[in-house]
């Protein structure tokens, strides 16, 4: 996981306990500020359940090709609600992670602001990571720091269970889903 601190602010945090004497650690502050303008690419999946990690994968990817100079990296792998501080500290958040688009294996598809919210609240579940996404999404909206910018990249697993090594048409996917993310990222650093 990569944690750059000149771009994140960090939040305060008071140790204390409870009537039962369990540790406790509260947030103290408002919501962490907006500390710079940097995209945050965000992978998740897991990298043991083949077709799972492709979200990682193409996380490590594009960091190999864009370097970290004008965008944030973080391998959220199975992770969910420590990852709120890096979602509310960005103004920009490109989230990748294989999905069930209803599409053959390998299938691609960019959901962008409202049209992110949406898939990740429709009826049908749609990616295993898919419900630690819409509560972190949910928490950054009722503390006032949900990403103005946001985009979600699929891509339509072929098999999820024991393996490291991703399907042939998720492989054959990867570079058509990194340029579409790239096409995001200049975008958004361009503006």
């Amino acid at each position: 996981m990569h944690w750059s601190e000149s771009t994140y602010a960090q939040v305060p945090i008071q140790r204390g306990t409870d009537e039962c004497g369990a540790d406790l650690r509260m947030i103290l502050d408002a919501p962490p500020r907006k500390a710079r303008c940097r995209p945050l690419v965000l992978g998740f999946g897991n990298v043991l359940l083949r077709d799972d990690g492709a979200g990682v994968q193409l996380t490590a990817q594009l960091q190999r090709d864009l370097g970290s100079g004008d965008v944030d990296f973080v391998d959220g792998g199975t992770m969910s609600f420590s990852l709120l501080p890096y979602i509310e500290a960005c103004e920009a958040l490109l989230v990748i992670d294989a999905a069930d688009l209803a599409g053959p294996p390998g299938t691609v598809r960019l959901f962008e602001d409202l049209e992110m919210d949406a898939f990740l609240k429709s009826t049908r579940r749609r990616s295993v990571h898919e419900v630690g996404i819409i509560d972190l999404m949910d928490m950054a909206r009722l503390r006032g720091c949900l990403p103005i910018r946001r985009a979600l990249l699929c891509i339509q697993p072929g098999r999820i269970d024991w393996g490291e090594v991703i399907t042939l048409p998720v492989a054959q996917a990867l570079p058509v889903a990194a340029l579409a993310a790239k096409e995001v990222l200049e975008r958004w650093t361009c503006a």
